[in-house]
């Protein structure tokens, strides 16, 4: 090849080079962009938040900060925000620091999957602090995100989960009671299954129930009624306390809903009264256990004729000599069967003395589903709360009396012998 072949080559290849040096060198004002090391939203900023939304999955959650400084879930029946969560996801966004700019190329941006992802907050004016699209993870770690409508992608060292559901978002807790606030509890418990023959009887009674009291704080349960030779099983009331006192909800449904309309007709109820007077009334009821006899199984009527055979059967000839048909006796009557239908979810229905109390203000917007434990965990009779006292002490045994001892230098009797047998005469 001539030289100067070889130079032209060189110069169109270094040419080439350059075009495409130019076309893939990120932009000036990108790599100077004043968000690369920054938080993803200063803290100064993100103290005005005032509403919060999330989108993700074709689903959107709005949680809202109201006039009396609680944050509240406008899109789950406005129910009291988990302030807890909520301030660690604005935490992650304001401890999260850009850590640089990716790309503004149309390609680039189509395969960092920037979808329907996003997170909003707003000031109580309404006004966007923060608009983020997230698009998928980093392989090295973090998330691709846009700020607001920008054709601009970043990287950021952190990857928020965002839980669209708004059930989730919404503070569980029914009841903040501390146990050692409490003075009193009165516990019901379910009315004793009638034998045949006692329903009449039973229907009148009602059913059991038991007062407990202590003076303060660290003095001793008293039960109201306690059984003659029994007494009040040590830490018997603490499971009730511990486990009514912080009371939370697992899911709501409508109060009108059937299976929480059939929960609050078989209720039991534990009324707790506080040091300062205050009484909080929990009742808890489900839909019972059911129990169903089975359909019979269907059989074909007895004027149905048995199918016909080929070759048709010969008939048989009569036996004069032929025994006697056999008398059966009739059959017992089959035992029926039955089918168990499953209790239903435990229903908790809540009633405070204080009027502006905001379990009163929840209890009229749903019903409220909470765990089987709190139902199947409660005393089912009194006994259950008593146990026999201890024996009294055995007094120890009185000792034997120890008999006198023998005086060994005392004389002992004489042996004294028989008279003779006189003989006879002659």
């Amino acid at each position: 090849m001539k030289l100067r072949t070889l130079v032209i080559a060189v110069a169109v290849l270094a040419a080439l080079a350059g075009v495409v040096s130019f076309v893939n060198r990120p932009s000036a004002a990108h790599a100077a962009d004043p968000r690369v090391g920054q938080p993803v939203i200063p803290a100064a900023t993100a103290e005005k938040t005032a509403k919060v939304r999330l989108t993700a999955d074709g689903k959107t959650v709005e949680l809202a900060k109201a006039a009396d400084g609680v944050w509240r879930v406008t899109s789950y029946y406005d129910f009291p925000a988990d302030f807890d969560k909520l301030a660690r996801f604005i935490d992650d966004l304001t401890s999260a620091k850009v850590d640089r700019f990716v790309s503004a190329q149309p390609a680039v941006l189509a395969r960092l999957e920037f979808k329907d992802s996003k997170c909003s907050l707003f000031d109580a004016a309404g006004a966007p602090l923060l608009e983020l699209t997230l698009g998928k993870s980093d392989d090295a770690g973090g998330r691709f995100l846009r700020f607001g409508s920008e054709d601009k992608a970043f990287q950021a060292r952190f990857d928020p989960s965002l839980d669209t559901d708004p059930k989730n978002w919404a503070d569980a807790t029914l009841l903040k009671l501390t146990p050692d606030d409490i003075a009193k509890i009165e516990l019901s418990f379910p009315a004793p299954t009638p034998a045949v023959g006692q329903v009449a009887d039973l229907a009148s009674k009602p059913a059991p129930s038991l007062t407990f009291t202590r003076e303060k704080k660290d003095a001793p349960w008293v039960a109201s009624q306690t059984p003659t030779g029994q007494r009040l099983k040590t830490d018997a009331l603490s499971p009730i306390l511990n486990n009514l006192s912080s009371l939370r909800f697992t899911d709501t449904t409508a109060s009108d809903d059937a299976s929480a309309t059939t929960a609050r007709a078989n209720v039991r109820t534990s009324k707790f009264t506080t040091f300062d007077g205050k009484a909080v009334t929990i009742a808890l009821g489900r839909k019972p256990e059911e129990k169903r006899p089975k359909p019979p199984v269907p059989t074909l009527p007895a004027d149905i004729k048995p199918a016909a055979t080929y070759p048709p059967a010969l008939p048989t000839k009569p036996d004069a000599a032929a025994a006697p048909t056999e008398v059966q006796a009739p059959a017992k009557p089959a035992e029926p069967e039955f089918e168990t239908i499953p209790a239903g979810p435990v229903f908790a229905f809540v009633t405070h003395s204080d009027a502006s109390a905001p379990v009163n203000a929840l209890m009229q917007k749903r019903a409220f589903e909470v765990t089987d434990y709190l139902f199947t965990s409660l005393p089912q009779k009194p006994e259950d709360v008593f146990e026999p006292l201890p024996p009294p002490p055995t007094p120890p045994a009185a000792a034997a009396p120890t008999p006198p001892a023998k005086d060994s230098a005392a004389p002992a009797p004489a042996a004294t012998t028989p008279p003779a047998a006189p003989k006879p005469a002659g």
